[in-house]
Formats: structure tokens, sequence, C-alpha cells
């Protein structure tokens, strides 16, 4: 049986009598001769079982169980107790001993009481373990799925949980940037301290710098009183600046440096104030793009974006949207106390073709609605909203213009990167980690192809002779096997290119 034990008995003898009869029953076994030596040995060479005499000179087996209680909980200790020493025997179990064997000992018993406390130790080791891993495993609340893309966020928001480091939540409206922002806090040694979420697009610079920073008394004229800001009010929470895209460009100098000290200064105050908050940050922009156009500081893009946690669409979740709308559905109809339990077929086909614009938010509320509408003990189609009844299922598929149309290689892959584009809400830093390409290279596909004279180049890329029939106009007479081959197609209008 695995496991390590240590004999502690200060008559060598015995002790050596012990070990090896131990040892020839196959345990892992070795001995020493007092109770300083047993925690000596420990410190070192980490044991499963002590099995130990009570009466010893210095420290006693009983004083020693208490010891190892102390310092090594996971540890079972085994006293060895003379004829009748009831009152010793109860003596050790209160210090710790998970079991006694009386003098004079016989080794088929202690080998028996030996194995019991190994089997003991590894189920709760294996208890602890799988409590653990629950833990590990708890859904996070409003965050569900069996999806790659949202296992991996899921998987990133546990790694990062317990770190300090400034987070950046990325994603479409409605995917549940905050949701992710409140797991953050709620698996975080912080769960105990304030979560605080400001809109950072819901009001001017003015207004957002008073809220966040604080004010001091007559800063301002509706300034009656002084306030603290809402990176003081976090307290050692977290405090989540929603939409962060959307800062205005003078506040996001003074967040730069407020991130930068970890102090904020109150408006009409000349003071700093420390914090002790956790930063996490979301946009539903490309942030990368808003720093190329000017819109947005590099210094405090990098800033903010010490990791980054990307929160994909539900287009990208088809798996997860059954499971999503059976959890609302049961949220709702328990909070309603409606009598619904399922949903139909022909009404899950149609919530699996949508694609879901509004991503989990709009799904919460078809759920809401189908629920609020349903008069059967499940929802059916005519429960949905009209919207994903009449629906027309868009996958990427690449279509021509019309029947028979030949496109070139170049033409196909411009068509097919945007299409990838349009997937993805417009964002190419998403697109181009999709196609496995960077963004310089996604932008020169987007191109449109140039031409001469309104005649496709000799040496374009892509370009290649077309066979003619030999009256030369290049029309089969269906005698040949030749084909009709049309002209190669112009380039889509420029209004399919995606706006990023």
């Amino acid at each position: 049986m695995n496991g390590t034990i240590l004999i502690v008995d200060d008559d060598d003898d015995t002790a050596v009598l012990l070990r090896d009869s131990l040892r020839k029953r196959g345990f892992d076994v070795d001995a020493v001769n007092s109770a300083a030596q047993c925690l000596e040995r420990l410190r070192t060479e980490p044991a499963d079982v002590v099995v130990t005499d009570v009466q010893m000179a210095g420290m006693s087996g009983i004083d020693l169980c208490q010891e190892l209680r102390q310092r090594y909980p996971d540890l079972l200790p085994l006293v060895l107790t003379g004829q009748g020493g009831l009152e010793t025997a109860i003596a050790a179990i209160r210090a710790g001993a998970y079991d006694f064997i009386t003098k004079p000992v016989k080794v088929d018993a202690l080998a028996i009481a030996v194995g019991r406390a190994l089997e003991h130790l590894s189920l709760r080791r294996e208890v602890k373990r799988l409590r653990s891993a629950a833990d590990r495993e708890v859904p996070i609340d409003g965050i569900a799925g069996n999806s790659p893309a949202i296992r991996e966020t899921i998987e990133m928001i546990r790694r990062v949980a317990d770190s300090d480091a400034t987070v950046l939540v990325t994603g479409e409206s409605g995917t549940g940037k905050e949701l992710v922002a409140r797991a953050l806090h709620s698996l975080s040694p912080r769960r105990d301290q304030p979560f605080v979420a400001v809109n950072c697009a819901a009001m001017p610079a003015p207004l957002l710098e008073s809220e966040l920073f604080g004010h001091l008394r007559g800063a301002f004229t509706d300034a009656k009183r002084s306030r603290a800001g809402l990176f003081v009010q976090a307290g050692a929470g977290t405090i989540f600046l929603d939409e962060i895209g959307e800062m205005p460009t003078e506040m996001q100098v003074k967040l730069l440096r407020v991130l930068q000290e970890r102090k904020v200064r109150p408006v009409g105050g000349d003071e700093e104030v420390p914090f002790e908050a956790r930063v996490v940050t979301a946009t539903n922009r490309d942030l990368e793009t808003e720093v190329e156009e000017k819109r947005f500081r590099e210094d405090l893009f990098y800033r903010i974006n010490v990791v980054a946690i990307p929160v994909p669409p539900l287009r990208s979740r088809a798996g997860d949207i059954l499971l999503l709308a059976q959890f609302f559905l049961k949220r709702i109809a328990g909070r309603t106390n409606k009598p619904v339990q399922g949903i139909s077929g022909p009404a899950a086909r149609l919530l699996m073709d949508y694609d879901w614009p509004g991503n989990v938010r709009e799904l919460e509320n078809c759920m809401e609605r189908a629920v609020a509408l349903c008069r059967l003990d499940e929802i059916t189609v005519d429960d949905l909203p009209a919207k994903v009844q009449e629906h027309q299922s868009s996958k990427i598929v690449i279509t021509t213009e019309s029947p028979g149309e030949l496109i070139t290689l170049d033409e196909m892959e411009r068509r097919y990167v945007r299409q990838v584009l349009n997937a993805v809400g417009g964002n190419k830093t998403h697109a181009a980690r999709i196609l496995g390409i960077d963004r310089r290279s996604l932008y020169r596909r987007l191109e449109e192809p140039r031409h001469d004279q309104g005649k496709p180049s000799e040496h374009a890329a892509g370009s290649r002779p077309i066979p003619t029939h030999p009256n030369g106009n290049g029309a089969s007479n269906g005698t040949n096997g030749h084909t009709t081959v049309p002209p190669v197609a112009e380039a889509s209008h420029p209004g399919e290119v995606e706006q990023s």
C-alpha cells in the first residue's frame, strides 16, 4: 500500500523490530528513537503515518501527537499504549491520534491499523481533490457553455482571477463583458470587498472625472460637500471601467496618470489620494484600430491591456445556444412561477439558425418574451420573436454574383475575408486572428484589384489566359466538350467592405 510510515520509540530494539516487520509486509518504513528526531526528520522527509510510543524520554507520544496536529494536519499518528491504558488512549485521541494499539504489539494488528490509516488518508486526500476540482468547475454566474471559444474565456478568467494585473475584457455588445469582470472579482481574494462599475460612455468628461476621482466641497457649483470618487470607494475591491473605448480624450490622459501612480486627485484638490482597487476595463471597440486612428491613446492602451480576455460572440458558440436558452428558461420560469419545462424541436432549430447580433443579452431577452407568451409546457415557434421566426440563415459561403459566374482566386479570397470580417462585427484584430494572418495582410487582402483602362493586368496575381474556341469567340458549340467561360467578375462594390 502506498504511503510512508515513521516509527518513533526510544527502545531501539522495538523500533527496529517494528520497522523490519512492516517492511516485510510491503510498507515503506523507517524508525527514529525520539520525538525530537521525528520532528527533525519530518522537516525534510515527509511521512503519511507516524507510529509512536507514549512513554518516551523527553517529549511524550501524547505531546508529539499535539505537535504533529499543529504542524502537519494531513499526517495521521498512531499511538502504542500499555495494557489497560484506556485513559492514555483517550488522551491520545484527543491530542490528534488516528488510532491506538495496545502493547505487547502484535505486528499483524499493527499492519492492519497502519493500512486502515493509509486508506483513510487516501480517501481524505481524494475528497479534498474533488472538492477543489468542484470549486474550479463551479459555473460562473451567467457564463456557461461547452464550446471551445467560451471554455477558453472561462479558463482565462480562472487563471487571472487571483492576480492583481489590470485586465481588458473585449467583445461585442451583449456578450457578457461585465459578467466576466464580476467573475474575476468573485473568484479573487477581493471577493468580500466592493465591486464598483461605471460606464465611461454615459457621462461627459467633467462629470466622469468627478465620479471616478471624487471632488472637494466647492470645487464646482453643485459641490455642496466633498465626495470620494469610485476609485477610493472601491477600497480593496475591484473597479470596472466599462466601455473605456468611449472615454473622452482629455480623461484618457488623467486616467493614464492614475494607473501609473496608483493615486487619484479629487477635483478641486491639491493632494493625491492612494487607492488599492484592482482595475478591470472593457470595450466593444477594436482598440488597436482606435490607437492607429488616433482616437485612443497608445500609452493608455498598453497600460490597461496587461491581460486581455476576449469574450466570443454568440454566433461563434453555436453549440452553446440551446444550453444558454435552457439556462435562461429555467431561471425565468422559476422566477415567474410558470410551468415551462423545455423548448420544442422546431423552436430549437430556429434558435440555432438565428445569428444573434445582440448576443447573449438578446437571447436572454428572447427567452424572457417566450416564457411570458408560452401557454404550454414548452416554448414553441409562435412564442419566438418574428425576427427569429423569419430569419434566413447566413452561414459563411462564398457565392458569385450570378449562376455560372467564375471568379479569380484573389477575388474569392477577398470575398471570404469580407464575410469573416462581417461575422466578427468588423473587428479587424479578431478577423485577422481567425484567418491566421496579421492585420497588414488583412488590409492587403481587402484591397480592390487594380485595372489598366478597364482590363485586368496580364501579370496580375491569379489571372490566367482564357482558352478560346477555334472559332475565336470563346463560346462552345456544345459538340467538342468546351464550356462557355464568362468574363472574370469585377470586384464587389465598395459598399460591401465592412467598416471597422
